[in-house]
């Protein structure tokens, strides 16, 4: 009877890594699907692109849609800017954020309840709805094809974010700790900048590549507050490709530019993936 109820429970547990299995199989390849095209377009020939039917497997290989990025459009230019104002935001962001976190997380404040509740409120809303408050204020101060145009409100939108962020790994440290360092003199700033910023660091490295994708990718602000040519970033730059008529669509030339506009991203998530996973997982329990 015993080894009936044993066959039955391995094939339970077979059948169930086989589905599970297959959901994964399918899963990865829903997801990599899209990059996978987009990957052998940019090596595509013309030819092979327009072909009818589709050509899938591009019958000869080449990174000519690669070069003549770079020869019609200063495109390293273009990774410039965006790297420049994402790292600044993103910084900004940590700088800014982290001590609010600390104070949200640790002092007593007077209606810190609506505090974070506004907070919330503010990371829920879509960012698209602030952009005609955003084009007033831009206006007003005259920071038209100016970097600050976009590093400000990048920054402010993912404010929130980070501060909650930060403020759920705030909580989790032992206030001994804290107690601690006191007594050895520390003031606030010097105990957070010196103890308590460095054992967060997993926390610090997840909101701050967040709030660089976010800056990286974002297409509205960046085409309507910059307008100088040797001033846009990657997504502006790559929906500004024409072709040689308003009839032809560089469908390669696209695809290159929006391999290239992801590598950098890909990079960084490999790099620091480790930390990211720690920031993603650490924050969500409570010791």
């Amino acid at each position: 009877m015993s080894s009936t109820s044993n066959v039955e429970n391995n094939r339970k547990i077979s059948w169930y890594y086989l589905i599970l299995g297959i959901g994964i199989v399918a899963t990865i390849i829903f997801t990599l699907t899209p990059i996978l095209w987009q990957v052998l377009t940019s090596v595509k020939t013309n030819e092979d692109i327009s072909a009818i039917p589709n050509v899938y497997l591009p019958h000869k290989i080449t990174i000519q849609h690669y070069l003549e990025l770079f020869e019609r459009r200063p495109f390293w230019l273009y990774i410039v800017n965006s790297a420049l104002v994402s790292i600044i935001s993103a910084i900004l962001c940590l700088i800014l954020g982290s001590p609010a976190a600390y104070a949200l997380a640790r002092m007593k404040l007077r209606g810190e309840t609506i505090i974070l509740i506004l907070i919330s409120v503010v990371t829920l809303f879509p960012y698209a709805l602030l952009f005609l408050g955003v084009l007033e204020i831009i206006k007003l101060f005259g920071l038209g094809n100016n970097y600050l145009a976009l590093i400000i409100p990048y920054t402010a939108i993912n404010m929130p974010l980070t501060i909650l962020v930060m403020r759920s790994f705030f909580q989790q440290l032992p206030q001994d700790l804290e107690d601690a360092a006191k007594i050895d003199g520390y003031k606030t700033l010097p105990m957070l900048v010196d103890i308590i910023l460095p054992m967060t660091l997993p926390a610090l490295v997840t909101t701050g590549i967040l709030a660089f994708i976010f800056a990286w990718n974002e297409y509205i602000f960046a085409l309507t507050f910059i307008t100088e040519e040797t001033m846009k970033t990657i997504p502006v730059a790559t929906a500004q490709l024409g072709g040689a008529s308003s009839f032809d669509i560089p469908y390669g030339l696209i695809a290159a530019a929006t391999i290239l506009g992801t590598i950098p991203l890909v990079i960084l998530v490999l790099i620091f993936q480790r930390r990211i996973v720690q920031g993603l997982t650490a924050g969500a329990v409570k010791g």
